[in-house]
């Protein structure tokens, strides 16, 4: 059977599991040739060894020179995801300027700096894929630094897209999604938490990193589609 990706490239920045892992081995699943980068070399290798078409590459996405050199070793590449973030919590009195800055040097200057070095390797059909989050558009307290970074990477996507045009640039938006980001809370608070947004929003699930892969590839194969965000949240902004 013809895969969707069949003969391309595919980049995922970002972690060695949850959604990165997800993006990674969904794209290899539909015939691509991926390569799964981010700062843990070793952590990558491990996750990714025995994975057939997925190799590994190291990159910081806050240091422009490792870019450039991530995009000396690729050579041309089709589509590139950027899963990678920096979470800057708390209310207002409690925010750090660095943990903000932080925020804004991982989802939206680093996605905007791989789009200046990598684009130009890039051909006319190849796509972008940047994260924005379930936070920008419902607004809580004690999520301003992530409800700010995230909408940044909302106006990235569409002022990429037509910048970059015709490589097609798109988010997608994430809400609560069952992977090791919420392992802080405890088993326990985890599964309070999970039953409490399940109950509330009209999924009434909270989200796989399969549904959030499924996303990706569509936004990675569907032609028509730039400059758009997807929500993937379950509907929560409207409970």
């Amino acid at each position: 059977m013809t895969g969707l990706l069949d003969g391309q490239s595919v980049l995922v920045v970002g972690r060695a599991g949850g959604i990165a892992r997800a993006v990674a081995v969904a794209a290899r699943d539909a015939g691509a040739q991926v390569i799964a980068a981010g700062r843990g070399k070793d952590t990558l290798a491990a996750a990714y060894a025995g994975e057939p078409a997925i190799r590994t590459e190291t990159v910081d996405v806050t240091d422009d020179a490792s870019i450039a050199a991530l995009g000396e070793r690729l050579g041309g590449i089709d589509h590139v995801v950027s899963t990678a973030s920096a979470r800057a919590r708390g209310r207002l009195a409690d925010l750090d300027r660095e943990a903000v800055r932080l925020s804004f040097d991982t989802k939206v200057i680093g996605p905007l700096m791989l789009a200046k070095h990598l684009a130009p390797r890039m051909t006319e059909a190849g796509s972008f894929v940047v994260f924005s989050g379930v936070a920008a558009v419902k607004i809580t307290a004690g999520t301003l630094g992530v409800a700010v970074t995230n909408g940044a990477a909302d106006v990235l996507a569409r002022s990429l897209a037509l910048e970059l045009a015709p490589i097609r640039v798109n988010a997608v938006s994430p809400g609560v999604i069952d992977t090791g980001a919420w392992d802080a809370l405890g088993e326990q608070g985890k599964a309070d938490y999970f039953a409490e947004m399940s109950a509330r929003n009209p999924a009434r699930r909270v989200g796989t990193a399969a549904d959030v892969a499924d996303a990706v590839l569509y936004a990675m194969t569907s032609t028509f589609l730039t400059g758009q965000t997807l929500h993937i949240d379950g509907g929560e902004p409207l409970s």
